[in-house]
């Protein structure tokens, strides 16, 4: 099974307290997930909910030719204000490993996205993430730049 890694990193212009709060909803994805992906969460939280250790967050998602699939991430390690990671136990990945990591820096707080992913059908899944994938999970994460500067401000990315 052929793994990949993706890793982001940007500066945002708020507080670690405000970061956190806005990462540790897990209802506030859906507000940095581009509309073309028809994501929804399906699980049902209470707009205070919180991320934990153990949490199970269901999606729907449609990311390519109006296909849904079901998707279920546990959350399994969190470390208040720092960080939390996300691994998928149902869906379109056979490996799913999203690490979520915020320090505080001048101008903000800086927020790296780590990623190690694979797909699944050996040959076929290299090629799809050649021609698709590799670009899509790219371009989440560009809009993500761009739903981060809506919210709070400018920043900037390496």
């Amino acid at each position: 099974m052929k793994t990949y890694h993706i890793k982001k990193e940007q500066v945002i212009p708020i507080s670690l307290n405000e970061a956190w709060d806005f990462f540790s909803s897990p209802l506030n994805l859906s507000k940095i997930t581009p509309e073309g992906i028809q994501f929804a969460i399906t699980s049902d939280f209470a707009p205070e909910t919180k991320i934990y250790a153990g949490m199970l967050i269901t999606y729907i998602i449609s990311p390519f030719l109006g296909i849904k699939i079901n998707w279920m991430t546990e959350i399994t390690h969190v470390k208040e204000g720092e960080y939390f990671v996300d691994e998928q136990r149902f869906g379109p990945y056979a490996l799913w490993h999203h690490q979520h990591h915020f320090k505080t820096i001048k101008g903000g707080v800086l927020m790296t996205d780590i990623v190690d992913y694979a797909l699944p059908y050996g040959p076929v899944g290299r090629l799809a993430n050649a021609i698709w994938v590799k670009k899509q999970l790219n371009d989440i994460f560009n809009y993500r730049v761009e739903a981060f500067e809506r919210l709070f401000g400018g920043m900037s990315e390496s």
